[in-house]
């Protein structure tokens, strides 16, 4: 990406530069990131311009409020060279086979039987639902990502601008080089696929980034349990800590969690 000193269509930035990815031969720049903390109101006037800039605007958190390498960011542990392109991904095969590898039964495991484990993802137990149909949007999609932005903003306060050359959200993941869930795959594009269906079928928006962290604004949740919990096995393929290790254990209590949330928050340990 090649950003000169421009603001995009007249917006103006706060002081930043651009950030080299450690991997390479230290040619390739994939972010523009503010030397300090994001505007309220910067991200929205850089989401709005998204369509002439060909820029997405990103709130990006630290692995520490007062890090002083602002990790990953600002230290360009960023991936990009890696990476495929999402389009080189089916996204419900994606998640079928995810889906497959997490809830596999081991009579060795030593942290939960098999009954326990089927509990986890139960009704489905190890069986696949497929992908949870689209839902109608009841908000417009740009105008929650805004109110969600200005709540993250409020929340992390800390959290600084970055811009990264993208056609969409889902695909600014991918061209940073951002590895979040490099421990259960370390090609971000798979990621960037299944969101690109989010997208399209809930409404949703990424906003903002951590270490290993995402954040989306969702236009379209489910709004009964039926549905949600078809989303929450779609979740569980894409993030299985989210209910290992978050604080509703079962895929029906995280569903449960899910029904008529407007922002989709994940971790990957």
């Amino acid at each position: 990406m090649n950003l000169d000193s421009r603001p995009p269509d007249g917006v103006a930035l706060p002081p930043g530069r651009m950030i080299t990815s450690e991997e390479g031969d230290g040619d390739l720049q994939p972010l523009w990131l503010s030397d300090g903390p994001a505007p309220v109101d910067l991200w929205s006037a850089l989401r709005a311009e998204h369509a002439t800039s060909a820029l997405w605007p990103l709130l990006l958190d630290s692995i520490e409020p007062h890090d002083p390498e602002f990790r990953p960011w600002a230290c360009g542990e960023l991936s990009p060279e890696r990476m495929s392109s999402p389009a080189d991904h089916n996204p419900e095969q994606l998640l079928a086979r995810w889906w497959h590898d997490y809830t596999v039964t081991d009579e060795d495991d030593d942290m939960l039987t098999v009954e326990e484990r089927l509990a986890v993802t139960a009704p489905f137990g190890q069986t696949w639902p497929g992908t949870a149909p689209g839902r109608t949007f009841s908000a417009e999609p740009d105008a929650m990502a805004e109110q969600f932005a200005r709540v993250f903003m409020a929340q992390h306060p800390h959290a600084r601008l970055g811009l990264v050359a993208a056609p969409r959200g889902a695909d600014a993941l991918t061209t940073v080089g951002w590895d979040g869930p490099v421990n259960y795959d370390n090609d971000t594009a798979a990621f960037s696929a299944v969101i690109r269906t989010w997208e399209d079928r809930f409404g949703a928006r990424v906003v903002a980034l951590g270490l290993s962290t995402l954040h989306l604004s969702i236009a379209a949740p489910p709004s009964g349990l039926e549905q949600a919990l078809a989303v929450a096995a779609e979740h569980f393929a894409f993030c299985p800590d989210n209910i290992w290790q978050g604080a509703h254990s079962t895929l029906t209590a995280y569903a449960e969690h899910l029904i008529d949330l407007n922002c989709w928050e994940f971790w990957w340990d």
